[in-house]
C-alpha cells in the first residue's frame, strides 16, 4: 500500500498529471477485493463445510467396511459418497471460478493501468511536457504502481481460504468452559446423590428423583435394562454430565465443587470399551501410573492373567496397533483392567466391563474386581446379574428411576423386577448348558 504513494511522490516531479491518473487507478483493485470479499466468505464455508463432511463420510464408511459388506449395502454407501462428492466437485469449481474471475478483474485494472501509463507517457512525450527520461521513467514506474497490490490480492485468496477454515476451529474455541470446582477431593469419598435428575435434551429426562447411596469401602451395584441410565449416571459421577439437577455429594462435598484434576485422581472409570493406544503394553499401562517400575508393571499383569501371554511375545515392549487391534477383546480388556490396578484410586467404576469378552477373561475379571472391593470403594454397573450377586447392595434402575434396592437375597425374596431378570437370565443360562449337555 505505501509502494503506489512512494512512486506517486517520485513521479510527480517528473510528470504530476501521469503520477495523479496512475495513483487514482490503483484502489480499484481492492475494491475489486472488497465487492468479492462477502461472496467469496460465503462460498468458502460452504466449501470447507462440504470438505469435511465427505471427509466424515469416508472415514465411517471405511471404519464400517465389514459391515457393510455384511449386510451388503457397500452399493448403497457407494451411491451416497458418489452423490456427496459430486456436490464437492461442484462447489469446488465454483470456488474456482470465482478466484479466476476475480484475479481476470485485478489483471485488467493492472495491466490496464500499465498501459494509461505507457499512453500518458507517449502524449506527454509528444505535448513536450517531459523529455525522453522522463517518458521512460513514467513507463518503467507505471507497471510498479499496480503489481503490489496485484500481489496483496492473490494472498487475498490464501487469507480467505484460510480465514473460513480457521472459523470452524475459533467456533469451537470459543465455546463457554464449564465453570470448574477448585476444591481438593476429600478423605471420606462416600457418594450420596439425591433427587438426581438429568436430561439430555429438553423434554426427554434420562434421569428423574434418583437416590443412590455409596458407602467408603463398599461395593454397591447398578442394574437394568439396557437404555434405563445406568451409564449416565456412571458419566455423571465421573464429572463428564454436569448439566445434572439435585445433588451429588462426596463425602459431604458437592461434586461440581471438586476440582477436575483432584477428581480424576481419586476416580478410575473402566468401561467395556476402555481405550487401548498405539505403542507398546509399557506405554499403556504408565499412564496408570507413570513412575510404575517393571515389577510394579509385571505385577499387574500378573493380577489379570496377561503375563504368561506377554512372557511369549516381547514382554513389556510388545508393539500394539491402533485401539490395541492386534489383542483379542478379553486381552484388550484384561489389560485395560491392569491399567485400573496400577492408578490405585480409592473409587473405581466398573461400566459393563466384562460385556461382550469370552467367558474366561469375563470370569478373571470379575475375579479381580471383587478382590478390589475389599479395599477400595467399588460401584460396579452390569447386566449380567450373576456378577453383581455378591455386592453389599444392588441398586435396580427402570426407566430412570431406582425400582428396587437391596441386598441380592432381600431382591429375589421381593419376586420383583430384578427377580424377574435374574430368573430370566438363569433360565437362559441354565438352557445353554442343557443344551451342551445333550
Amino acid at each position: 500500500m505505501l509502494a503506489p504513494l512512494t512512486l506517486f511522490a517520485c513521479l510527480s516531479f517528473v510528470s504530476l498529471s501521469a503520477a495523479l491518473t496512475l495513483l487514482v487507478c490503483v484502489p480499484l483493485i481492492p475494491v475489486a477485493i472488497a465487492s468479492v470479499q462477502t461472496w467469496a466468505k460465503k462460498l468458502l464455508a460452504n466449501y470447507w463445510g462440504q470438505y469435511t463432511a465427505l471427509g466424515d463420510t469416508f472415514l465411517e464408511n471405511l471404519q464400517g467396511l465389514t459391515t457393510l459388506k455384511i449386510y451388503q449395502s457397500d452399493g448403497f454407501k457407494q451411491e451416497e459418497m458418489n452423490t456427496q462428492a459430486e456436490q464437492f466437485r461442484k462447489i469446488t469449481m465454483k470456488v474456482l471460478t470465482m478466484q479466476l474471475n476475480s484475479i481476470t478483474i485485478m489483471d485488467l485494472i493492472a495491466y490496464g493501468g500499465a498501459a494509461l501509463g505507457a499512453v500518458m507517457a507517449a502524449s506527454q512525450l509528444c505535448s513536450g511536457r517531459v523529455d525522453l527520461a522522463g517518458c521512460l521513467l513514467i513507463l518503467l514506474l507505471s507497471a510498479d504502481f499496480f503489481l503490489p497490490m496485484r500481489q496483496l490480492g492473490s494472498f487475498f485468496h490464501i487469507a480467505m481460504n484460510g480465514m473460513a477454515a480457521s472459523e470452524k476451529i475459533f467456533r469451537l474455541l470459543d465455546l463457554p468452559e464449564r465453570s470448574q470446582g477448585q476444591r481438593p477431593f476429600p478423605a471420606d469419598c462416600s457418594i450420596r446423590c439425591e433427587n438426581l435428575c438429568f436430561s439430555y435434551e429438553p423434554g426427554r429426562e434420562a434421569l428423574h428423583g434418583v437416590d443412590l447411596s455409596f458407602p467408603a469401602g463398599g461395593f454397591t451395584a447398578i442394574v437394568g435394562e439396557s437404555g434405563c441410565g445406568k451409564s449416565t449416571i456412571a458419566s455423571i459421577l465421573m464429572g463428564r454430565n454436569r448439566g445434572y439437577s439435585g445433588s451429588v455429594r462426596v463425602g459431604g462435598t458437592e461434586l461440581s465443587d471438586i476440582a477436575e484434576v483432584s477428581l480424576m485422581e481419586h476416580i478410575t472409570y473402566v468401561s467395556h470399551q476402555s481405550c487401548i493406544f498405539k505403542g507398546s503394553i509399557r506405554d499403556n499401562l504408565l499412564m496408570g501410573k507413570p513412575d510404575a517400575g517393571e515389577s510394579e508393571l509385571w505385577t499387574a499383569l500378573e493380577r489379570v492373567k496377561l503375563a504368561d501371554f506377554l512372557q511369549g511375545e516381547r514382554g513389556l515392549d510388545t508393539p500394539l496397533t491402533e485401539r490395541g487391534e492386534n489383542l483379542s477383546g478379553g486381552q484388550r480388556q484384561r489389560l485395560a483392567l491392569a491399567r485400573a490396578l496400577l492408578h490405585d484410586s480409592p473409587v473405581y467404576i466398573f461400566d459393563e466391563a466384562s460385556s461382550n469378552i469370552d467367558v474366561e477373561s469375563e470370569n478373571d475379571i470379575m475375579a479381580q474386581i471383587h478382590a478390589l472391593a475389599r479395599s477400595k470403594t467399588v460401584i460396579l454397573i452390569s447386566h449380567r446379574l450373576a456378577n453383581v450377586a455378591d455386592a453389599d447392595s444392588i441398586y435396580v434402575i427402570e426407566r430412570g428411576a431406582v425400582a428396587e434396592h437391596g441386598t441380592h437375597g432381600e431382591l429375589l425374596a421381593k419376586h420383583g423386577q430384578y427377580a424377574r431378570l435374574w430368573n430370566a437370565q438363569q433360565n437362559l443360562e441354565n438352557y445353554g448348558k442343557e443344551g451342551r449337555s445333550a
